[in-house]
């Protein structure tokens, strides 16, 4: 399945916007790779060629491709990133992505804001009175682009060339972003995953309570027990929102975790399959050259040949 929204002709200050915004990500991308910025929630992307697939984690957080495209896959669902949409991530998953289209002179740019979903939990009762509660849906989706969201985000942007200034008005901003996405056509999707009591925010539960015991024995009907809900619910909703079962998600997590720790150098392969909790390191040579295409130290040696010649 290919979930891309389909664009008719955008409205010219959408256009003017998403121009002025590109411009101002080039500027602050210089080289390509991931770019912090002066906001903790706000970060840029820059490739100038297209790529192979990458595993990664996706957290919580709003995506917007201004130039190029970017391919993600949460389990069989493709989503073709391009400008003119946005993506939401409702919950931590782990996907493969990959750049499609990028060159030099038209590199691929690309905004995230991380979603801070304790802030959006306390707008719920506002934002969401006499709305209906959708059910669970995949963790991440694609929107057409709307004026009301991208407007923020621009002027979040321009500040971070006045600090003082974005010190004072970024909250008041950032406050904004929430309720546009809150209110926007992504806004059933995140009520659901925030909203106290709803299959979503249990499956939600489930996932930050796997994110802290990855490396422990998995029993899921203790599991189930811990989010009240039945182990058939917590894995038919579980599947619908990650596009896999908690037995797979916990074996991705330990993989990524994994990763980290021999990207860091902390250790050795045996060591970090002891750590993120596999009792044979061949199984985990096996499992993380299924994953990541690669057997371990191959796949860290070129996961920094790649960062030396980007940086």
């Amino acid at each position: 399945m290919n979930s891309k929204p389909s664009h008719q002709s955008e409205p010219a200050r959408l256009v003017q916007d998403r121009e002025e915004l590109t411009t101002l990500i080039e500027r602050w991308t210089p080289t390509e790779g991931v770019h912090a910025t002066a906001w903790p929630a706000l970060s840029f992307f820059r490739a100038d060629s297209p790529g192979v697939p990458t595993c990664a984690m996706y957290e919580p957080g709003l995506g917007l491709a201004l130039m190029g495209a970017k391919q993600i896959l949460l389990g069989q669902q493709v989503f073709v990133h391009e400008p003119a949409s946005y993506l939401v991530t409702s919950v931590d998953v782990p996907v493969s992505s990959q750049v499609l289209r990028a060159t030099p002179t038209e590199p691929c740019l690309c905004l995230t804001f991380r979603l801070d979903m304790a802030r959006i939990r306390e707008m719920l009762p506002e934002v969401t009175a006499g709305r209906p509660m959708g059910a669970p849906t995949t963790g991440i989706s694609l929107s057409p682009l709307e004026d009301g969201l991208l407007d923020p985000l621009l002027r979040l942007v321009r500040l971070l060339d006045a600090p003082r200034d974005l010190a004072m008005l970024g909250p008041l901003i950032e406050h904004e972003v929430l309720y546009r996405l809150l209110t926007g056509g992504q806004g059933a999707r995140l009520v659901q995953i925030a909203t106290s009591g709803s299959q979503g925010h249990q499956v939600s539960r489930a996932i930050e309570w796997l994110r802290r015991h990855y490396d422990e024995p998995l029993r899921i009907d203790e599991l189930a027990g811990r989010v009240n809900m039945s182990s058939s619910s917590l894995h038919h909703h579980f599947r619908a929102i990650t596009a896999m079962s908690p037995l797979q998600y916990q074996k991705q997590l330990r993989l990524h975790e994994a990763r980290r720790l021999l990207l860091a150098g902390q250790c050795d392969v045996a060591t970090a399959s002891h750590r993120v909790g596999y009792e044979s390191p061949s199984q985990f040579s096996r499992e993380y050259s299924r994953h990541f295409g690669a057997p371990p130290l191959r796949d860290v040696s070129r996961l920094r040949l790649a960062e030396v010649a980007s940086g």
